[in-house]
Formats: structure tokens, sequence, C-alpha cells
């Protein structure tokens, strides 16, 4: 093999990793998204063997221009587990815990509930605005 087909060989190969590097580090997260999302209380459960079951409070700075859907989405998600995320305007009183169960935070927030969100055991996404 020559010189030259070795250092086009080495350039390509150069090339292709930087592209996959800054591929890699340059994808779409929650933190491009509109809406000024912040995650404010957080649930999961220990079961690693069963259904693991997440539950979240996020507050959003914009209801009206936020994609509350795609943040949803972008939740962690395990195969036969349970995910629910609940949005609260930024300015209105909010939880700082949440639980398990059917009442997953004090009644007394629900009517600040702007949507909510949940991805069930088997992948079906309700995604409601209230």
């Amino acid at each position: 093999m020559t010189k030259q087909v070795k250092l086009i060989l080495s350039v390509a190969v150069a090339f292709l990793l930087v592209w996959f590097v800054w591929d890699a580090f340059s994808q779409p997260g929650v933190d491009d998204l509109k809406g000024g999302f912040e995650e404010t209380a957080f649930y999961r459960n220990e079961n690693n063997t069963g259904p693991v079951i997440r539950v979240y409070a996020v507050t959003v700075a914009d209801a009206e221009i936020a994609e509350m859907e795609a943040y949803g989405n972008y939740m962690p998600h395990t195969k036969y587990g349970n995910t629910k995320v609940y949005f609260f305007r930024q300015n209105k009183p909010f939880p700082k815990e949440v639980f398990p169960g059917d009442e997953n935070f004090p009644t007394e927030f629900q009517q600040n509930v702007v949507a909510t969100y949940e991805k069930d055991a088997m992948g079906q996404v309700t995604f409601r605005r209230l």
C-alpha cells in the first residue's frame, strides 16, 4: 500500500470518527423543547424484577407553547413498567414530592395540573391537556 492510500484512509477514518462523536453528542433532548420545563419531584420504585413505576412532577414556564407530549416521550420507560408525568404551571403551587398508587400527589394540587402524560405497561401513550 502506498503512502497516499494510507493517508487517504487515515483521513477518511478520522473524518468518520469525528462525525460519529459529533452526531452522538448533538442529539436533541429535553433541554431543546419549548416551554421551560423543570422537574420538581420524582418517584421510582425499587423493584427491578417486576414492573418499574416512575412518577414525575414537572413545571412549565409557558404552558401554551410547551411541548409536553414530547417531554413525556423523552422520559425513561421500562418494558412492562409505567411512567406518569404531571405538568404544572410554574407560577402556581405544585407538589415537591410524588408517591406511587392511584393518587400520586396531595389533592390540593390537582386543580393546578395543566396536562398529564402516561405510558403504560404495553407502551401505549395517553396525553391529556386539562
